[in-house]
């Protein structure tokens, strides 16, 4: 059964989140079977909590395993040392 990865990023410096986290992220994550559904910027809060303009992200995987594979993977989580102190990430797996 399929899983997603449901995002919202409040990117705080555009450029260097873009230019180096983005791309390596992406393929790091089509590498490891998942595939973006949906990237936007510009959301808008209509209920709850939340930064106004944050990004909206959705990843689909194959499964929950595959999703926490690519979570929990070295190779992430050098990946993701890459957007420190660049945004504020919210990220919840279904």
């Amino acid at each position: 059964m399929p899983a997603w990865f449901i995002i919202t990023a409040h990117v705080h410096d555009l450029q260097p989140f873009m230019s180096r986290y983005s791309p390596a992220v992406a393929k790091l994550t089509e590498e490891m079977g998942g595939t973006y559904i949906l990237r936007g910027r510009g959301g808008q809060v209509l209920e709850g909590e939340g930064p106004d303009g944050a990004a909206g992200i959705v990843i689909e995987w194959p499964d929950k395993e595959s999703a926490l594979r690519f979570w929990n993977s070295p190779e992430y989580a050098e990946v993701k040392k890459l957007r420190e102190g660049l945004a504020d990430i919210s990220v919840m797996l279904v």
